[in-house]
């Protein structure tokens, strides 16, 4: 059994990172486990920056946006040499594991770190982009989610007041999930995902039609990788009458207190992590499936494409009618 084991947060922070933090470390000791915390991500395990946590060091954090281990991305971690090093770190206090919390490039170099330096790893996945396969939900989405639908909700009172469209982008460089939940709870007219083709002329055909039938304004989502909020506010302007505004939402999405489902979600997982490392499991990913907490295989997982939801779609496409 794994009875020393280290915890670290890499790549883009998640709202619910502390609270995975604070239960993986709570877990371990009422295992009788020892548990250490690596600062800075990859880099800091390069580094060496690992020190002993207990239960006073995750005191009153479950609450709290970012993350107390702080976190980075790591290229060079993608290099053997480095990883090499942060094993001899990780050795050289007698540590048997590691979880990782984190997005899907943290958990493949993870995996990777595990198969080649014979160090067992375990993944909680947490990323607002709600991207990782095999899971309902990654740490930090429904947070996201719902601050995306309070800009949603107030932007939508000035709409009103003005006769405007205001076109809202958010995060999703590869993917819809914020945009298609946010649209979807705030009643966007449009939801533009990378997913899904879309064609702005026939947006601003049933912009007008909308008008005819006596709508005086509109909210439309976009996610930031299927195109620019300015560009088709831009389009707007230039097609109809309407005069359009746009809002990046950006970086907001990822900060702030987690949601009650977020720290739920993150205590679940983080506990089930220290529980299948203990036990002796490896390579593996945490993650839920019709609420029931589940195992993946990291390679097998993140091999498939996580795919959005056809069904939300035409449902907020019938209710923006």
């Amino acid at each position: 059994m794994v009875k020393r084991f280290a915890v670290l947060t890499s790549g883009g922070d998640a709202p619910g990172m502390n609270a995975a933090i604070r239960a993986v470390v709570r877990t371990g000791l009422s295992k009788g486990a020892e548990v250490f915390g690596v600062a800075h991500g990859y880099e800091g395990l390069q580094a060496g920056e690992i020190n002993p946590m207990d239960s006073k060091d995750v005191g009153a954090i479950i609450s709290l946006g970012g993350t107390v281990l702080r976190s980075s991305r790591s290229p060079k971690f993608k290099r053997s040499p480095a990883r090499t090093a942060a094993a001899g770190h990780v050795r050289s206090l007698g540590i048997e594991g590691l979880i990782v919390i984190g997005g899907d490039g943290s958990l493949t170099g993870a995996d990777v770190f595990s198969r080649e330096q014979g160090i067992a790893v375990i993944g909680i996945p947490a990323s607002i982009d709600n991207d990782i396969p095999r899971t309902d939900n990654s740490i930090g989405f429904q947070t996201a989610v719902d601050t995306a639908l309070d800009a949603i909700d107030r932007v939508r009172d000035t709409a009103y007041s003005h006769d405007r469209v205001f076109v809202i982008e958010v995060m999703g460089r590869r993917n819809g999930f914020i945009a298609v939940e946010a649209g979807l709870a705030g009643g966007a007219e449009e939801i533009l995902i990378p997913e899904r083709p879309f064609d702005l002329a026939k947006v601003c055909q049933r912009l007008v039609a909308g008008q005819k039938r006596g709508k005086r304004s509109s909210i439309f989502v976009v996610a930031e990788g299927a195109i620019k909020a300015a560009a088709v506010c831009a389009f707007i302007t230039k097609e109809t009458e309407y005069e359009a505004r746009y809002l990046v939402l950006g970086h907001m999405q990822r900060g702030g207190s987690p949601c009650a489902y977020d720290r739920v979600l993150a205590t679940r997982l983080g506990h089930h992590a220290v529980l299948r490392l203990m036990a002796g499991g490896t390579g593996e990913y945490v993650g839920t499936s019709a609420n029931k907490i589940v195992s993946n295989p990291i390679r097998e997982g993140l091999a498939t494409e996580k795919p959005i939801d056809p069904e939300r779609l035409e449902l907020a496409g019938i209710m923006a009618r």
